[in-house]
């Protein structure tokens, strides 16, 4: 049996008409590499709501069984490429989705931890991602909105003692939709192309730590 990756991203949302994450997972679903042979990838565009996080994310783990989830998220505000490393028990109150859900709580969960980490594998795709030549680096706050509740919902399933083990949130800057130059500096916005040379190696290095896992 293949191993499983689920990748996944998110469409529009309130102050960002355009997010680069939908196209980021297509990229990484044609890639064509020996070192994916043995891997099967599942590409899943999440819209920016509570409820389909809710209902979404059960039904792709129930219906593919995938061994790790790597996930992308928009930070509109940062220019380089963050790892997330933990998350909080937290949800904002302030930022409506895209269906203007009205949060009722500020917990994602009553009575839990105020914070988890998705492991030390975080670590290893950030190495991956820098050594491309991209601005990426670790982070402690996946933020209060839907990058975050979809992080804590990840690390619940791979806790729930099923075939996913591993999850991974990375989030990436806003690229320019069409073709630019190349960065000329190291302060310059990083391109779509850049992204996914970052997105594709950690890609590989999900796929081996998949592959360590089924051994």
């Amino acid at each position: 049996m293949p191993g499983r990756i689920v990748i996944t991203g998110f469409g529009a949302f309130p102050g960002a008409p355009y997010n680069p994450t939908g196209k980021l997972v297509a990229r990484l679903l044609n890639l064509r590499r020996p070192a994916l042979d043995d891997i099967e990838r599942i590409g899943h565009v999440f819209p920016v709501t509570y409820a389909a996080v809710d209902r979404e994310l059960p039904e792709l783990i129930a219906r593919h069984t995938p061994d790790a989830l790597l996930m992308f998220g928009l930070a509109t505000r940062t220019p380089f490429i963050r790892i997330e490393t933990r998350v909080r028990n937290t949800v904002t109150q302030i930022w409506p989705d895209a269906a203007h859900t009205q949060v009722r709580s500020r917990t994602i969960v009553s009575n839990a931890d105020s914070t988890r980490r998705f492991g030390p594998h975080t670590l290893k795709l950030l190495r991956a991602a820098q050594q491309t030549g991209v601005d990426a680096r670790a982070s402690l706050s996946a933020g209060y909105y839907l990058c975050n509740y979809l992080s804590w919902r990840a690390i619940e399933a791979t806790r729930a003692g099923g075939a996913c083990r591993l999850a991974a949130f990375i989030h990436v800057p806003l690229v320019a939709r069409g073709p630019v130059q190349r960065r000329k500096s190291a302060q310059d916005r990083l391109t779509f192309e850049q992204l996914a040379d970052a997105g594709e190696a950690m890609l590989m290095e999900m796929a081996r730590l998949t592959r360590q896992l089924r051994r």
